[in-house]
């Protein structure tokens, strides 16, 4: 089942979309204001996790912005869609820097609302579903995720473990992996890479990248 997090303080628009969201079988979570969405976002368990957000940005305590500001930055790869009365550019261009999925100017009729939902998780689920089991890569986040949750990497372990993951079986040596990773600035020793290398295995779930002596790295698919 598809869980939304629907963020409104008119009740009266909020029963309304809620009930047309419900009708397409989609689990909705209310919420009347920006606290309550954060809470409601920070108490997904198990299996109960918000595929995507739908948000006003006039809200009390904490603006659809700021909750918007607060998704990117804990769970990036939840689709968010900004639903608002303000039809102004700069307002709409400051949500698409926040990386909103979509922006809707209110009144909005709710079948439309229901196929921008329907539009927009059918791109981003594939990539959600992705995630869900091992080890995958966003290369224009520059993140790692496993199982779903990202990983805490540096920039340059990111970049090796990219180069390694997006061909695995191939063998890299020290020097191919430095020109990946710094391109021709680095200046030193190549053995710079069997430092990030044992970085990234503290930090890795299992041992993905394997250890070709004489040669260099690449990377072993999961078992």
């Amino acid at each position: 089942m598809t869980n939304i997090l629907f963020m409104e303080d008119e009740p009266v628009i909020r029963e309304v979309l809620t009930e047309y969201m419900k009708m397409k079988q989609y689990h909705v979570t209310e919420a009347c204001d920006g606290e309550e969405a954060v809470t409601a976002l920070d108490s997904q368990e198990g299996n109960v996790r918000y595929d995507m957000a739908v948000l006003d940005i006039m809200v009390p305590k904490k603006n659809g912005l700021e909750v918007l500001q607060y998704i990117r930055k804990k769970y990036p790869d939840m689709a968010v869609i900004m639903l608002t009365a303000l039809g102004d550019e700069q307002t709409q261009v400051k949500a698409f820097n926040f990386y909103a999925d979509d922006y809707i100017v209110k009144p909005v009729s709710p079948i439309i609302l229901l196929k921008r939902i329907e539009t927009i998780l059918r791109r981003v689920k594939p990539k959600m579903k992705e995630r869900e089991g091992g080890l995958a890569i966003e290369a224009e986040a520059y993140q790692a995720y496993y199982d779903g949750e990202p990983l805490e990497l540096t920039l340059s372990e990111f970049l090796l473990l990219q180069t390694l993951y997006e061909e695995p079986g191939r063998v890299f040596t020290r020097e191919q992996l430095i020109l990946r990773i710094f391109n021709e600035d680095y200046i030193g020793n190549d053995r710079i890479i069997d430092a990030h290398v044992k970085n990234l295995r503290k930090k890795l779930p299992q041992n993905f990248i394997k250890t070709v002596i004489g040669v260099g790295y690449q990377y072993k698919r999961e078992a």
